[in-house]
């Protein structure tokens, strides 16, 4: 059996994504932007900007890996 918050959860989602939000977004959306300035998606951090230095491991040949017992 399921938990009776495991279909009510996804349904009421499911209701508010399709039907509520569109008529609610446009309502919320300028009071969340005064609350949460965008500033953090213009000015990346220093961990956005890794150059990728990283070294691969180099691996010669196919790695064998055997399941069975070995006497």
């Amino acid at each position: 059996m399921v938990c009776i918050p495991c279909i009510v959860i996804p349904i009421l989602l499911w209701v508010y994504r399709k039907f509520l939000e569109p008529y609610l977004y446009p309502l919320v959306a300028p009071f969340v932007n005064r609350i949460w300035p965008q500033r953090s998606l213009q000015q990346p951090s220093d961990q956005t900007k890794a150059k990728g230095d990283y070294k691969c491991a180099d691996v010669n040949g196919p790695i064998e890996i055997s399941d069975k017992k070995k006497d």
